[in-house]
């Protein structure tokens, strides 16, 4: 069977009988796509079907999109990864670490022991974490009546730290401070800069923080999963007039949008003659970049937007300039060194530099992990490696 005969076989299915609304799914060599595919619908209380350019929220896969940016300003001399962040943003110059709570319900906090850095912020071991996956900073939000972050308000990013910078990897906002950042050292808002210096150069159209008429009239709806295994609509979209713009989570895209990028990252920083980072960045971007530490299960404390998460439990996973790293072969094909991560509607995304390959798949399903998209992506990404011998 051809790799378009098993994967169609396998989406399709799984969008017939109703286990997931609609997807899209995508997989590309250094050259261009290999496999193009759309399935269901983008509403489950409607008719318009799943098409190739429909657009979904992508969440987290904006990440590596911003991390790109930081990256870009590092090349220019403008950022450093290991200097103090603060020199940039001054809002991080008094990082406090949070101890706790008082017997009044009240937060403890401590002065921070060392300054966060850009490294920090891009690996996930600044101490700034998403309430999420930490109970105590869930407790930290609802005590102190901060914002989440999807508010795209100024204030969800003041937080404590979870713990010392540098000294454990845990999945948090540090990346929308890398996106503040990079605003900081370009006078630009971080959405035009990334139109202007990754999103043009790659003819990435379909891909913006505001929702545009057009990529509105091909927008999927998110789905939620019921206790029951049922999924339905509902009223979910990032605003459209954010305080500030998330570069860890805000970006709306499509799957061939995105696919652009991971074929950027698969040519080493290059794609249709125009030359978004330099091989050496992008190699730097792919290496370890935690040391010893490494990626540890997400425990949902916010079970309505994530159930616990882990990719490959059991194979050992590190953490470069914006991407997970697999350590071993995972048990879907995916060679050791490979990149990845994904987006809380359940989109993933996957670059395997060695191959040479990548997948893009895009759901718009709440909770993150859901129990029929996440498998479904990793037989997606079976279905590729099979295909290829």
């Amino acid at each position: 069977m051809t790799m378009q005969d098993s994967i169609d076989a396998l989406l399709g299915q799984a969008a017939e009988i109703g286990g997931v609304p609609g997807v899209v799914a995508v997989v590309t060599d250094r050259d261009g796509p290999i496999y193009e595919g759309a399935f269901g619908k983008r509403d489950l209380s409607g008719d318009a079907p799943m098409t190739l350019d429909t657009v979904g929220w992508i969440a987290s896969m904006t990440k590596a999109v911003t991390g790109t940016a930081a990256m870009q300003m590092v090349e220019r001399g403008k950022l450093n990864l290991d200097t103090p962040a603060a020199d940039v943003v001054p809002d991080l110059a008094d990082p406090q670490v949070l101890e706790g709570f008082g017997a009044d319900g009240e937060p403890v906090l401590r002065p921070a022991g060392r300054p966060i850095t850009l490294r920090h912020l891009l690996t996930h071991t600044s101490g700034l974490v998403y309430n999420l996956w930490s109970a105590e900073m869930a407790r930290y939000l609802e005590a102190t009546g901060k914002p989440a972050v999807t508010t795209c308000e100024r204030a969800a990013l003041d937080l404590p730290l979870a713990f010392e910078p540098g000294e454990r990897w845990q999945y948090g906002i540090g990346i929308d401070w890398a996106g503040l950042m990079v605003e900081a050292v370009t006078g630009q808002r971080l959405g035009d800069y990334l139109r202007e210096n990754v999103f043009e150069p790659l003819g990435m159209d379909d891909t913006a923080f505001r929702i545009t008429p057009g990529m509105r009239r091909r927008l999927a709806t998110v789905h939620a999963r019921t206790p029951d295994g049922a999924l339905v609509p509902i009223e979910f979209e990032l605003p459209q007039e954010p305080e500030f713009e998330m570069g860890g989570g805000g970006l709306y895209s499509t799957a061939p949008d995105y696919a652009k990028f991971v074929r950027m990252i698969l040519n080493g920083g290059a794609a249709d003659g125009n030359r978004v980072l330099q091989p050496d960045t992008v190699d730097l971007m792919s290496r370890n970049a935690i040391g010893d530490l490494r990626v540890q299960p997400l425990t949902s404390a916010v079970p309505d937007a994530t159930n616990d998460a882990e990719f490959f439990p059991g194979v050992p996973k590190s953490w470069g300039l914006t991407f997970q790293i697999n350590e071993q072969q995972a048990p879907t094909g995916l060679p050791a060194g490979s990149l990845m991560w994904a987006g809380l509607a359940n989109s993933y995304y996957w670059i395997d530099r060695e191959t040479g390959i990548g997948g893009v798949y895009v759901t718009q399903i709440l909770p993150f992990v859901d129990t029929v998209s996440a498998p479904l992506f990793h037989g997606f990404q079976t279905a590729v490696y099979d295909a290829m011998g």
